[in-house]
């Protein structure tokens, strides 16, 4: 049995096949090759995608009343980055191999290491650790991942800077320089006035952003997980000195609480402190998933003190401190607690987590499906709708209920194949209802006529349902949709 559960459980490579083969990512300019840490979102992709943006652009601004939305720019004026610490601290440790002239990411090439041999633990946790520490074992203990050398030539670790930049304009001098942004973040804080004055919030209050960023990372791998350009879901929390801690624990608890809305299981998060903490920060911890490559972060919470707000009141020479206005004489620089999700990981944790091959056999006979069972609000597709035959008025009635639906849920229509094996291609991109037009439906004397049988993806259980009720009763299923739980 052991063998039977390796062969039918989710591996990176199986979500990668299922991604390219069902339209939901593919390899960015595959015809030349493919670019590194590039990636298209194709035809379902895009929806899977959108939904999980919206339902957290839901759940953080409409469930949240203190909470408002941004969207800044992607160029930000330069200085932005010099203030935020990202021109001379935003860097990665990166050693190279002397033999192959591969670049490695220091710290990970010793975390990868470690996890697959423990008993060669460096004794302190890897973001703890010196460049020269983080060297000398290198040295010490790691052949090249390319080449495979025993040798173990290396450069020494130095710092690796991950923006990507250009010049805007005609002239490419420092005058005109500009980076793509590396985070979303920096556009709230430099807005924080503007919103504060247009929409008159009041301390405590977030910011929400959804927006790409780009990082020139020293190595791209893992499908989607670690790319060149990401999307980010961000929120600031802007809070009174003094009430940081409690604010920032209100939003661990919150974001954790997100997770397990949409279907993933306590057992597979997990929590990471930061032992190491960025320049800004006052405390931070990582929501980690696990994915078939181990426990990896897909949220980042930060307590970042005053020091974004600090450092762009000193380096625009503009006032960004808070007037409270019950109060006037109470004047300060506000805290700030942050909430950083990566959509794109995201989008893989919740493909991984809803994959399986489910053994549906009967007789001690085996058959396998591959089904998403993805939450029917992320599904990229919400409903299918399936004429049994070609013929007899069946499709053209099909046609007409797939408009009776779209107005209020993504639909499709397929009329190629056995209805057995249409049920599996939809089961396999995650459409959680099937709608199954027959000759009963079109039979004006039968008992089941202008009624249709509604398939449920999970269960796969069937029902009647009039075409009338059938909006109603798959707004109901939705809203009382619960997660699949598997062992």
């Amino acid at each position: 049995m052991a063998n039977e559960k390796d062969e039918h459980a989710c591996t990176l490579d199986k979500i990668i096949s299922l991604c390219k083969r069902r339209g939901f990512v593919y390899q960015a300019s595959e015809i030349y090759g493919g670019q590194a840490g590039a990636w298209d979102y194709g035809p379902l992709g895009v929806e899977f995608k959108r939904n999980i943006q919206n339902e957290w652009w839901h759940y953080m601004t409409q469930l949240h009343d203190d909470v408002v939305g941004l969207d800044s720019a992607i160029f930000q004026h330069h200085t932005t980055w010099k203030a935020s610490g990202h021109a001379d601290h935003f860097s990665d440790p990166m050693i190279d191999c002397l033999e192959c002239q591969a670049r490695h990411r220091a710290d990970k090439m010793i975390e990868d290491f470690v996890a697959a041999n423990p008993d060669k633990d460096p004794g302190k946790p890897v973001d703890t650790m010196s460049h020269e520490e983080m060297e000398n074992y290198i040295k010490a203990n790691i052949n090249c991942p390319v080449c495979g050398s025993k040798e173990r030539k290396y450069t020494a670790v130095r710092e690796f800077n991950l923006m990507f930049k250009t010049y805007q304009g005609p002239i490419a001098d420092e005058a005109h320089l500009i980076y793509l942004r590396p985070e979303t973040c920096q556009g709230i804080f430099t807005d924080f006035k503007n919103i504060v004055q247009s929409n008159r919030m009041k301390v405590p209050f977030g910011v929400a952003q959804v927006g790409k960023s780009f990082r020139n990372e020293i190595i791209f791998k893992n499908f989607i997980f670690r790319t060149a350009e990401f999307e980010q879901m961000e929120m600031e929390y802007f809070c009174k000195p003094g009430t940081e801690d409690e604010t920032f624990q209100r939003w661990r608890d919150d974001r954790w609480k997100f997770y397990l809305k949409y279907g993933i299981p306590e057992t597979q998060l997990k929590w990471h402190h930061h032992d190491k903490l960025a320049h800004y920060a006052k405390d931070a911890y990582d929501i980690t998933y696990n994915f078939p490559i181990g426990f990896e972060e897909i949220e980042g919470i930060h307590s970042r003190t005053d020091f974004d707000l600090s450092q762009h009141m000193e380096y625009s020479k503009k006032d960004m401190s808070y007037i409270d206005p019950d109060d006037p004489k109470n004047r300060y620089v506000p805290y700030v607690v942050e909430t950083s999700a990566g959509l794109n990981r995201n989008f893989l944790m919740f493909l991984c987590e809803a994959y399986e091959e489910q053994n549906v056999g009967t007789d001690g006979k085996d058959d396998y499906r591959t089904v998403l069972h993805l939450h029917p609000k992320l599904a990229p597709i919400t409903v299918a709708v399936l004429p049994l035959m070609k013929k007899d008025g069946l499709a053209e009635k099909a046609k007409d209920i797939q408009n009776l639906l779209k107005e209020n849920f993504v639909t499709d229509y397929d009329q190629s194949g056995t209805v057995g094996k249409r049920y599996r291609r939809q089961d396999e991109v995650g459409t959680p209802f099937c709608v199954t037009v027959d000759y009963d439906t079109m039979d004006s004397a039968s008992e089941n006529f202008e009624t249709v049988t509604v398939r449920n993806r999970d269960t796969m259980e069937q029902e009647r349902v009039m075409i009338s009720e059938l909006n109603g009763y798959l707004f109901n299923a939705i809203a009382n949709y619960k997660p699949v739980v598997r062992a």
